[in-house]
């Protein structure tokens, strides 16, 4: 060895290469023609050669960069080379394959979890070195090693874009995809509209979708204490602008917010009517923060989705998720509901058989059902669609014996026995599917219609923010909205039906119909309304213990309807105003053999009214905000209207007793404050 190369300096760009990669006579500076021999035959223009010079390392790397995308490989920097000495300096660059070398194991570390990811470097010996010189005057890096020889399949065009060391995002589009995030849309959604903006074909940006969500994680770690700190304090102003605003969180170690659940006060007052049935959907994620989002809904007079409450959480675990619930019960002053409707989780499950053990836990169809295509359409190929529809059509059936017969006879047809999810999902039947669940109520929320209607809903608090404290000040702003529109809504649609009542389109003539379309909403109504229209195809025979009730064109089987008229009670077999809250065919039919002309008010839950609060209530939970008040008493002067206009008898004493009352308000003074209120109220309305 020379005593020139004896001081030769080397550094290694990543340590682990120092024992593991050989390029032969590293000490020479010999040209070495042999080994340019290409892999590929890429434009020849774009080939390194020996003697090839550049005016900096940097352009002869990003030279070699260009040549390596098209081969199908990319490259990374191995070693650099230099003299000891001042002003000697760097003389010799060495680029290599980015699966030259072979990655050393690892020290175990049985504290900390280790990454089983394997890795991508095989030893290729593919190479470019070049040398600095100064025999042309000023200095230059020259080639004067190069090797195109691989021993690893190189990737086609489509293929190579897909390597780390060609998807970069630029300073520009970071700032687009920042500004996305702050609008709410997805991380699919951003990729998308970018693809759009560039006029790419779809996955041609020089990024992808997991390039984009570890962005928008860095840019979550920049700060996080002071991202707690906002959200926090977010909350916090909530709360003092409505005392009856609920929260609640955990910290990790760390400081940084670990959970946080929160509901406002008029969804709270919506779940004390409304509470019966809820959704518990944890099948979302905040997009910016990846953090577990579960959003309880529930379903309202209108049939309209409504929000309870809001849950992030770090993970879902069953230590979450057990917090989530007792979080929720405490905003809700320990009222569990009857039914609750989630994903399949596990540790959902187990967390909700413990904090509510009353509480009937079910399964939601349509999260199961979104999951066939990928559990079913390749086992089943052309019959997908035929299987699909035996599903639900077993799905939907009444008895617990004709569903156990037709799942039999199902697996046998289609060849699924040993098909794991058909395994899981048969495990799993008294969960999801209507034959076992008929005796609880749940509010029409297994039907498609409605899951269309939540899901829409759900998506309306999805969010990509950036921020935290954005994502609550959303929510709030959300409900704030809904339940203006809610009031609105509600009153004018009370005033509409009172005012055309004489004009609802009765189908049967019926006195139970007429009455029960001045009591139900006009979405309750038409549910009981298709009943009655069926009712009439029903006979009704007296047994025993009741009456057997069965279609006119058969002539066995049938339901077993009970009916008490002392005792006011009435139920049927098919457990259909347990499960809905609406009275079956079956027993409207007894009914009307029995000669009641009025279907009794235990049958007319208040939860399917057109009054949707009580005036006590209203009255006891109505918010010091002026506006809110005269909002809450409008909506009681629109019940005072529809249960007045029932007679000439009670519109004579409404009459009498609001003239009265009216006359004791105009002797009330009114500030000039208050003058201002009204004035701003009557635009708003």
């Amino acid at each position: 060895m020379s005593e020139e190369a004896g001081s030769m300096l080397v550094v290694y760009d990543d340590p682990s290469d120092q024992h593991s990669l050989s390029l032969g006579d590293t000490s020479s500076t010999e040209e070495s023609p042999a080994e340019t021999t290409l892999s590929l035959e890429p434009t020849n223009d774009h080939i390194p050669y020996i003697g090839q010079r550049f005016p900096t390392h940097d352009s002869a790397y990003v030279f070699y960069s260009h040549f390596a995308k098209t081969c199908g490989f990319s490259i990374r920097r191995h070693r650099t080379e230099g003299k000891d000495g001042v002003g000697k300096g760097l003389t010799r660059r060495y680029f290599v394959c980015h699966r030259a070398g072979n990655t050393p194991a690892k020290s175990s570390n049985e504290t900390k979890p280790q990454r089983n990811r394997k890795s991508s470097r095989c030893a290729c010996q593919a190479y470019l070195r070049i040398s600095k010189t100064t025999e042309f005057g000023p200095p230059e890096w020259r080639v004067t090693g190069f090797a195109n020889h691989h021993n690893h399949d190189l990737l086609e065009p489509n293929q190579v874009r897909f390597l780390p060391a060609y998807r970069t995002i630029s300073d520009a589009d970071k700032n687009r995809i920042l500004m996305f995030a702050k609008t709410g849309i997805s991380v699919h959604q951003m990729i998308r509209l970018m693809e759009l903006e560039k006029c790419v074909e779809p996955g041609y940006l020089p990024f992808t979708e997991k390039d984009v969500r570890n962005l928008l994680q860095s840019f979550r770690k920049l700060d996080p204490e002071e991202e707690t700190l906002d959200l926090l304090r977010m909350c916090k102003n909530i709360k003092e602008k409505d005392p009856n605003f609920k929260f609640e969180y955990t910290l990790d170690a760390n400081n940084r917010l670990q959970n946080i659940a929160w509901s406002y006060a008029s969804s709270i007052q919506l779940y004390d009517i409304f509470g019966d049935a809820v959704v518990f959907d944890t099948t979302h994620r905040l997009t910016a923060f990846d953090m577990p989002l579960g959003i309880w809904v529930g379903i309202n007079n209108y049939g309209m989705p409504c929000f309870f409450g809001c849950v992030l959480l770090r993970d879902e675990t069953l230590r979450s998720f057990s917090w989530a619930t007792k979080a929720f019960l405490g905003f809700m002053s320990g009222k569990a509901p009857q039914t609750i409707l989630t994903d399949q989780n596990m540790c959902l499950k187990e967390a909700l058989s413990a904090e509510m053990p009353i509480t009937k836990h079910a399964f939601c169809i349509w999260m199961i059902v979104a999951k066939f295509p990928s559990w079913f359409n390749a086992v089943l190929g052309e019959r997908y669609n035929e299987w699909k529809a035996e599903f639900y059509r077993l799905y939907n059936l009444e008895s617990v014996e004709d569903f156990e017969l037709g799942w039999r006879e199902m697996v046998c047809s289609f060849g699924l026995h040993s098909n794991r999810h058909m395994l899981n999902l048969y495990s799993s039947r008294s969960l999801w599917a209507l034959p076992y669940l008929r005796s609880h109520f749940l509010a029409g929320m297994t039907t498609t219609g409605q899951s269309k209607s939540i899901n829409a809903f759900i998506q309306r608090f999805l969010s990509a923010q950036t921020r935290l404290a954005h994502f609550v000040e959303q929510f709030a702003l959300h409900n704030q909205v809904a339940v203006a529109v809610d009031f609105k809504d509600q009153t004018g649609e009370q005033q509409t039906m009172q005012q055309n009542l004489q004009n609802v389109c009765l189908k049967t003539g019926a006195p139970m119909e007429s009455h029960a379309a001045t009591v139900l909403t006009p979405f309750a109504f038409s549910k009981l309304q298709e009943q009655l229209v069926l009712a009439a195809h029903y006979a009704s025979f007296s047994v025993e213990d009741g009456f057997l009730v069965r279609h006119h064109t058969k002539v066995e089987g049938g339901r077993k309807v009970y009916w008490s008229s002392q005792e006011g009670v009435i139920s049927c077999s098919c457990h259909q105003f347990e499960f809905s809250g609406i009275l079956c065919r079956h027993s409207l039919r007894v009914l009307s053999t029995g000669n009641c002309f009025q279907i009794p008010d235990t049958y007319l839950p208040i939860r399917w009214r057109r009054i949707s609060v009580p005036p006590s209530k209203l009255l006891q939970n109505a918010s010091s905000d002026h506006a809110e008040r005269v909002k809450l008493f409008q909506n009681m002067v629109s019940s005072l209207i529809t249960e007045s206009a029932k007679s000439k008898e009670r519109l004579d004493v409404a009459t009498e007793q609001v003239s009265i009352l009216l006359s004791r308000i105009r002797e009330q003074p009114i500030s000039l404050q208050c003058a201002r209120d009204i004035s701003t109220i009557n635009r708003n309305l």
